[in-house]
């Protein structure tokens, strides 16, 4: 049997495609069948679990089943999934000397959703200790950075703050490595156990208040005419060189 939502509720699940509302809320979406099913297997604790009767979900303890029709009220997809889960925020902050350990993904002005996203899934693949993320960049909670990180925003320890601020608090003797095309060749690059890897905007690279805390500047050897890589490839590569 379905439990219809009242327009009160749908009007506050809609606001949550918001940045503003889900702060006020404190509170983010989580949207797909495929998405929400992969972090129910790992536990998280849902604020609300919405599902139609053709979600595989739809059995699940504490799953509220809703009609299609309601479900297309609440999504934030041209074309609704079957469900549609809602989490609380999570606001992490960087701890002391932290950045001197381990590997960090750092973004700077990186705007694109889907971008910030797939980023998060490179980090969640190569292992990385935790993201930095600029606070120019896309919302970490928007609906379009959750779906790209395919799960992985869950799983990466991601924090956001002002980065050329962050990278200040990096000590001398760990680099910080940034993605130019005026820099080495990526080949020349040792592995480190210990750093930090800056990826700029694609229409603008580094912002100079972060290019200033570059240590090191890398490129990827380029064979063909393209103007440049897309962010997401391009930290692929230096993650995959550095971890060789």
């Amino acid at each position: 049997m379905t439990s219809p939502l009242t327009a009160a509720e749908v009007r506050r699940l809609r606001a949550l495609h918001d940045k503003r509302h889900r702060e006020e809320q404190d509170l983010f979406v989580v949207e797909g069948e495929k998405v929400v099913t992969e972090l129910s297997a790992e536990g998280p604790s849902w604020e609300e679990l919405l599902v139609t009767s053709t979600s595989a979900l739809a059995a699940q303890a504490g799953a509220r089943v809703i009609s299609a029709a309601d479900m297309a009220r609440i999504s934030h997809f041209p074309t609704p999934s079957t469900a549609f889960g809602v989490l609380r925020l999570r606001r992490e902050s960087l701890g002391p000397q932290e950045l001197a350990r381990g590997l960090t993904l750092a973004l700077d002005g990186v705007q694109d959703a889907g971008n910030v996203g797939t980023l998060l899934r490179i980090a969640d693949w190569f292992g990385l200790d935790r993201v930095l993320l600029g606070s120019d960049c896309a919302d970490l909670f928007s609906q379009k950075v959750i779906n790209a990180s395919m799960g992985s925003f869950s799983r990466v320890r991601v924090v956001t703050a002002p980065l050329a601020e962050a990278l200040a608090t990096v000590p001398a003797d760990v680099p910080v490595i940034g993605c130019d095309l005026r820099g080495e060749e990526l080949g020349r690059l040792s592995p480190v156990e210990h750093g930090v890897i800056v990826i700029g905007s694609e229409g603008r690279g580094l912002s100079a208040p972060v290019a200033a805390r570059v240590t090191q500047r890398v490129t990827i050897p380029r064979f063909g005419r393209a103007e440049s890589l897309n962010a997401a490839v391009a930290a692929g590569i230096v993650c995959a060189h550095l971890r060789r």
